[in-house]
C-alpha cells in the first residue's frame, strides 16, 4: 500500500528525528535544568545560612535561619530607615541577634516587592533581596547618610544636586554624604573617620536616632557580615568623645 502524501507534512524530520519529538525532548531537557537549578540554589542557601550560624555564633548572637521565624516588623522597629521601607511584602530573615560588648547587634537579609506594569497594562512583581547589620549606639544620633558615591551623583550635581563636601578630596570624590544638619556631619565625619571609611570596605551607612545602620544592596557573604560590622563599629567609636557625652542617652 503506498504511503500517504500526508505523512510527511504531518511528520517532518530533522536528522531523521521528528520535530514534534525535539521539541519534546527539548522541553524535557529545560526542566530538568530548572530542577537542577533549584537543587542547587536550595543547596547554596542552606550552606551560607549555616556559616551565618556559625558568624552568629562567634559573636554569641542568636540565629533564626530563613523561614523559623522570619520577621515582618523591622520596618517599624528601625523606622527611620528608607531601604527597611520600600515597596511591600518586607521581611527580615536568617536573623543574628544580640548583644556584644554592650551594644544590641542586628545582622539579617531582607526582603520587599515592588511592582511594575508592562506595555499591555499587566502587573509585574519584582523581588529584592540585601544584607544589613544594625548598632544599638546608644547615642542620640542625627540623621546623616554614607555612602560610595555613583555617576549618577557626579551627574546630578551639575544641576546643584550637591551633597556634603569635605577639606579630604579624596573623601569627597568617594562618597555621598548627606545631612540636614551640615554640622553634624562635620562633627562625625572628621578626619580619623574619612581615613577610616577611606580604607573600609564600601557599604550605605545610615545614622538616625539611637540606631546606624550599614548594609549594600545585595546578600552578604559571612565575611561581608564581619566587615559591616567592624565599619559600624569603627565609625561610632570615632565619634569624638565630647559629641558623645553631649548626645549620651
Amino acid at each position: 500500500m503506498p504511503s500517504s502524501p500526508l505523512l510527511p507534512a504531518l511528520s517532518p524530520a530533522f536528522g531523521g528525528f521528528p520535530i514534534p519529538g525535539l521539541f519534546i525532548a527539548f522541553f524535557i531537557g529545560v526542566v530538568i535544568l530548572m530542577i537542577l537549578g533549584a537543587i542547587y540554589g536550595s543547596r547554596k542557601e542552606k550552606q551560607r545560612s549555616a556559616a551565618l550560624g556559625g558568624w552568629a555564633a562567634h559573636h554569641g548572637l542568636s540565629f533564626v535561619p530563613k523561614g523559623q521565624g522570619d520577621d515582618s516588623s523591622f520596618d517599624n522597629r528601625f523606622p527611620a530607615f528608607d531601604c527597611l521601607r520600600q515597596g511591600d511584602r518586607r521581611y527580615a530573615y536568617n536573623i543574628a541577634e544580640g548583644d556584644q560588648d554592650g551594644r544590641g547587634v542586628y545582622a539579617f537579609d531582607y526582603h520587599y516587592r515592588t511592582q511594575s506594569s508592562d506595555s499591555k497594562g499587566r502587573t509585574q512583581y519584582h523581588h529584592h533581596h540585601f544584607s544589613a547589620v544594625v548598632l544599638d549606639s546608644h547615642l542620640a544620633l542625627k540623621p546623616l547618610l554614607i555612602r560610595a558615591e555613583g555617576w549618577w551623583d557626579k551627574m546630578t550635581s551639575a544641576f546643584g544636586f550637591d551633597d556634603i563636601d569635605f577639606e579630604s578630596a579624596e573623601f569627597s570624590r568617594e562618597f555621598y554624604v548627606k545631612a540636614p544638619d551640615r554640622r553634624w556631619a562635620y562633627d562625625v565625619i572628621n578626619q580619623k573617620t574619612m581615613e577610616f571609611l577611606l580604607r573600609a570596605p564600601r557599604f550605605s551607612i545610615e545614622l538616625a536616632g539611637p540606631h546606624l545602620i550599614i548594609w549594600r544592596g545585595k546578600s552578604l557573604a559571612p565575611a561581608e557580615f564581619e566587615h559591616a560590622l567592624g565599619v559600624g563599629e569603627g565609625l561610632l567609636a570615632r565619634i569624638p568623645a565630647d559629641i558623645q557625652e553631649a548626645i549620651g542617652l
